[in-house]
């Protein structure tokens, strides 16, 4: 029968004895939803119908800070 120390053990554990650390969880799920982002934006740019909903929302966008900033400027 052998005894296993937490000092033998070469995998560091957080204080709840767990054997993760909750930052990384953290920084792991984010790295994950990023890639799940970037593959949806990537299918919706190939699909006609979702670039041009882009399209449009982005020329909306620019024309209202044009707008915003031409009503300033007068």
């Amino acid at each position: 029968m052998t005894i296993q120390n937490d000092i033998d053990s070469s995998e560091p554990h957080d204080q709840n004895g767990t054997g993760q650390w909750k930052g990384l969880a953290e920084i792991d799920q984010a790295i994950h939803e990023n890639r799940l982002t970037e593959y949806r934006m990537k299918k919706a740019w190939a699909d006609p119908w979702g670039k041009r909903l882009f399209l449009m929302i982005g020329a909306i966008f620019i024309g209202f800070a044009i707008f915003v900033v031409v009503q300033d400027v007068l």
